[in-house]
């Protein structure tokens, strides 16, 4: 095959995933939306007075000792992650039934109501809202995390941009490599193409029917 043929070939191959790397850039650098997609859920917590007396352990790296809605929250992070204790027993804290979560979020979605509007469902851990936002809390730390549907399409778009487009990351590797190497081809077909006969250390390419003609 020329290297002409050759490389429209690629350029055929390579013309969709060539306009998604594009838009999907020009998104990156606007990015639009950011802020509230990924915006942190901050829980309603506050610090307790200094004069409590908060025990201690060699084995812990960091604590915070805080109140919340739900009584007062020992938060202990040692070699193997965090961990949640009742502030009063130092005993663990176990987690709260849909109804602690509740009062737990409630006063946290307040304070964005345009974002999150109110609370509809609550399974476990796991809250979803009126506008379509997904709530986590992660109990071990007491922390929260929100996922609308502008952050998932966002992470798709995410997704097309690096050559995810299957789900599954062993073939969506493969692809992605593939893609990266049919890149190197066309681009060095379109440099033979462009520089062939110019280039000191690089003879002609003859062309037997532009030849003829």
């Amino acid at each position: 095959m020329k290297y002409r043929q050759l490389h429209r070939l690629l350029g055929l191959i390579l013309l969709l995933p060539f306009v998604a790397w594009a838009t999907t850039a020009i998104f990156f650098l606007v990015r639009p939306g950011y802020t509230e997609a990924y915006a942190a859920l901050e829980l309603a917590t506050s610090s307790l007075p200094d004069a409590v007396q908060v025990p201690t352990d060699p084995d812990w790296r960091e604590l915070r000792f805080v109140s919340s809605p739900l009584g007062e929250h020992l938060l202990v992070r040692t070699a193997s992650g965090w961990q949640h204790l009742d502030g009063r027993t130092s005993a663990p804290f176990p987690p709260p039934d849909a109804a602690g979560v509740r009062q737990l979020l409630e006063s946290a979605i307040a304070a964005n109501p345009d974002r999150y509007g109110q609370l509809i469902t609550v399974d476990g851990l796991t809250a979803q809202t009126s506008t379509g936002v997904e709530i986590s809390v992660f109990w071990d730390n007491l922390s929260a995390s929100q996922t609308g549907r502008d952050t998932r399409l966002i992470n798709k778009i995410y997704d097309i941009h690096y050559l995810q487009w299957t789900g599954h990351a062993g073939f969506d590797r493969v692809f992605g490599v593939a893609g990266l190497i049919l890149l190197l081809v066309l681009t060095w077909t379109g440099a033979t193409l462009a520089f062939r006969g110019k280039l000191p250390w690089r003879p002609a390419i003859s062309n037997t029917s532009e030849t003829t003609a």
